[in-house]
């Protein structure tokens, strides 16, 4: 069994996959296996695709088992991830959408933070390289991590909502180019950091419910990736991470229809799986305490 399970959901985007696939060819942590499910109509089907093949051959002969799920039925984005996490055994799931080109360190440092901070989950916002030249100040108020990662018990009419402008556009490259300028890792706080890049605690996430939720939502839904990092904040906490590595391919969305959002379904997934924050832990002595990740490398 690998350390990481990385798991893809895929509808309509060969060339997108393709580039994921790539990706995680050229990651500088190797223990992982990936699993795809894809929901094309089959008359549409690229997973046998010469393309797609040869990669899944690639990374096969570099050691990673690949496990390939073609013609699901579209039952929206909250089960898609749900059956994927099913079949995941590994402690830690990297749920990566088929639209992003990563970094190659950015799998070793997500997971580096998660297993020194022991939160929920460890994102990494997908920028739009297209907005280079578009500074956002306005956008750029970003709350940082000092100490260790803790749970923040949002209340269903109390999230900061406002903490995710700081992910839109190009923001997160503009916040790297002055907070990291050798490379150092960032930790910061989040509302939500979307669902194209976020690795998370597997065990962590089954005890808020994963996405077993998902019949309670229409087909055609948004906001799953959301009220699961909801959960998991106000439970375990979580974080996100400078630089990035992650690049939002531009592609068009898949989700046409956006009126019903599982975040409506917050205050009674806290009730039904008793999502209440964990004790803090215990302060550690001075001279036992960690160096602030903030001042490490990349």
């Amino acid at each position: 069994m690998a350390l990481v399970d990385v798991l893809i959901p895929t509808y309509r985007r060969k060339t997108g996959l393709a580039v994921v696939l790539t990706s995680l060819l050229g990651q500088t942590f190797r223990d992982f296996d990936v699993i795809v499910a894809d929901q094309t109509p089959a008359d549409e089907a690229y997973l046998d695709s010469p393309e797609i093949a040869t990669l899944v051959r690639a990374l096969e002969w570099h050691g990673h088992r690949v496990e390939l799920h073609r013609g699901r039925p579209r039952r929206g984005l909250a089960e898609q991830r749900q059956f994927l996490l099913e079949r995941s055994r590994a402690p830690y799931v990297h749920y990566l959408d088929d639209d992003v080109l990563l970094d190659p360190p950015v799998l070793e440092r997500m997971l580096r933070v998660l297993q020194a901070e022991g939160c929920g989950f460890v994102g990494c916002p997908a920028t739009g390289l297209e907005y280079l030249a578009d500074e956002r100040p306005h956008q750029q108020h970003i709350e940082l991590w000092e100490g260790p990662v803790q749970p923040e018990p949002f209340a269903p009419d109390a999230v900061p909502w406002e903490r995710h402008a700081v992910n839109n556009a190009a923001n997160p490259l503009h916040l790297e180019r002055r907070l990291c300028p050798r490379g150092e890792t960032v930790r910061y706080k989040v509302a939500w950091v979307g669902g194209a890049n976020v690795l998370f605690d597997r065990a962590k996430l089954l005890d808020v419910g994963g996405f077993a939720w998902w019949p309670r939502l229409p087909a055609e839904h948004a906001g799953e990736e959301v009220v699961v990092q909801f959960l998991l904040i106000r439970k375990y906490g979580g974080c996100a991470l400078l630089p990035s590595g992650t690049y939002h391919l531009g592609m068009p969305t898949t989700v046409g229809d956006r009126s019903r959002n599982a975040v409506e379904l917050f205050a009674q997934l806290i009730a039904e799986y008793e999502v209440h924050p964990a004790r803090p832990p215990a302060p550690l002595p001075p001279t036992a305490r960690p160096v602030p990740l903030s001042t490490r490398g990349g």
